[in-house]
């Protein structure tokens, strides 16, 4: 399996992951418009407001991202008994996926505004004692329920010393890898954490060592990783990547992913919150560093504190692979979207699906007939593990990333999902096409999903088969 492809794989397992995360939360208010004259008063720009937008920053942001992706999270963090307070409580509650735990403390505002000029409002006092206590009660509660453990420091108060070394040592007592996003210079208050993500110039803050080349980079790491007893340290680099460094002395240096960059906001929530993902699914280090690279260069093309989803990462993943057909091949929350908006329009929405391993005029004939059916045509296709369960240790002979391709530059398939079960099922019940079609070599209750769309009133539909036309036929025609 090439490295998108096991990488891809990663995705659908993020659904199954809870984190923890606890740190500072903060209200990112970002104010669009333009500027088209000076002042006559003094010598600066004449903004004219446009469009004012909130959003969840700061430890909310490693959260967004985080659900973003299918993740759930039980999220431990204060806010303030004020206006911005309340706002943030509300947002926290409208997010899917969140279960919340915000204590609230008097006098504590925490917000923020950025890009042309950036004004802050914040309390940097630390939380009372009393608080302090209820966040680690809390966090070694919910715990166990827990994957993996994000400690998301803005340095705003919340986390103290005490609180961090608690958490860590909770996390560490109960088997739970612990991502920090560090501030500051002193990472003494991270000891035992499994991973620090500092940007370069923590990192140097924090050692007192430059980092002129990859040589540097890599004793850079391993100082943090000695003087502060972490497994690894993952050295962000803007737009020169990001450096791993673990504690048994391997280093590897990625190039950044971003095709162009328009705002760096929030890229270290995006990395501390697929770090996490992807350790909470029991991925390897060195892949986990690899998804948070792919995320990064996603999420620092998009303006304002943005998250990545799922169909942004699988497109980043898969871009050396794939052509401009990516566009078509979403995953299955995309394509959930893609049909809402079909249906707003009236479109008659189409689903068959199949290995599609080596594409021949057969599977041809049949996309015809159920493009034929419908206004939009959305093929299922199994994933490379999925066609070596069905099919045997040696398919497919394609890899997932080439025969979605394929598919998707026809003119007749409108998008393209990749499943990784057995069959379509959780697709066609998230997807609830108005038709389904395959193959009349199947009967009608031997087509998977027929009782669920013909449930709600949708059609099934046996196309004609052309006669003489076999992936399996081809293949044994090969080997001979």
């Amino acid at each position: 399996m090439t490295d998108s492809h096991s990488l891809a794989a990663y995705l659908p397992r993020f659904s199954e992951v809870r984190l923890l995360c606890v740190g500072d939360l903060m209200l990112d208010r970002f104010v669009a418009g333009e500027v088209s004259r000076i002042s006559p008063e003094a010598p600066i720009p004449i903004f004219q407001v446009g469009r004012e937008t909130s959003m969840l920053g700061g430890a909310g942001n490693v959260v967004r991202n985080a659900t973003a992706l299918g993740a759930s999270a039980s999220f431990i963090a204060v806010v303030g008994d004020d206006p911005v307070g309340r706002e943030l409580t509300a947002m926290v509650g409208d997010e899917p996926r969140v279960e919340p735990y915000l204590l609230v403390e008097r006098g504590r505002y925490i917000a923020g505004a950025q890009q042309m000029l950036r004004a802050d409002s914040e309390t940097l006092r630390s939380i009372t004692d009393h608080t302090a206590d209820e966040i680690v009660r809390v966090a070694t509660e919910v715990m166990a329920g827990c994957h993996a453990v994000v400690i998301s420091d803005y340095a705003k108060g919340v986390l103290t010393p005490a609180v961090i070394t608690a958490l860590i040592d909770a996390a560490r007592a109960a088997g739970k890898p612990v991502v920090v996003d560090p501030k500051g210079g002193d990472f003494g208050r991270y000891k035992g954490a499994t991973v620090l993500t500092p940007n370069r110039r923590e990192a140097i803050a924090a050692t007192g060592l430059e980092a002129n080349d990859e040589n540097a980079l890599a004793a850079m790491g391993t100082a943090l990783i000695e003087r502060f007893d972490v497994e690894a340290a993952v050295i962000t680099r803007s737009e020169s990547g990001m450096s791993l460094v673990t504690r048994d002395g391997n280093t590897q240096h990625l190039p950044a992913q971003a095709r162009e960059v328009f705002d760096v906001s929030g890229a270290g929530d995006t990395v501390a919150a697929m770090l996490a993902m992807a350790l909470g699914c029991d991925a390897a280090l060195s892949d986990a560093v690899r998804l948070a690279n792919h995320a990064a260069g996603v999420v620092v093309g998009k303006v304002g504190t943005s998250v990545v989803y799922c169909d942004d990462l699988l497109r980043a993943i898969h871009a050396g692979a794939w052509s401009a057909a990516e566009a078509k091949v979403m995953s299955l929350s995309g394509a959930t979207e893609q049909v809402e908006r079909w249906r707003r329009s009236g479109d008659r929405v189409g689903f068959t699906n199949g290995c599609f391993d080596l594409l021949h005029p057969g599977h041809i004939f049949l996309i015809e007939q159920a493009r034929g059916a419908c206004d939009r045509l959305i093929v299922g296709l199994n994933s490379d593990d999925s066609v070596a369960r069905l099919k045997g240790e040696d398919r497919p002979i394609q890899p997932e990333s080439a025969r979605a391709q394929v598919l998707a530059s026809l003119a007749s398939v409108d998008l393209v999902v990749v499943y990784g079960e057995d069959t379509p099922m959780a697709s066609l019940e998230a997807l609830r096409p108005d038709v389904l079609i395959k193959g009349a070599d199947y009967s009608l209750d031997q087509v998977v999903g027929a009782d669920l769309v013909q449930s709600y009133g949708g059609a099934v539909l046996l196309a004609d088969i052309a006669e003489g036309y076999s992936t399996t036929t081809t293949i044994r025609k090969m080997a001979q």
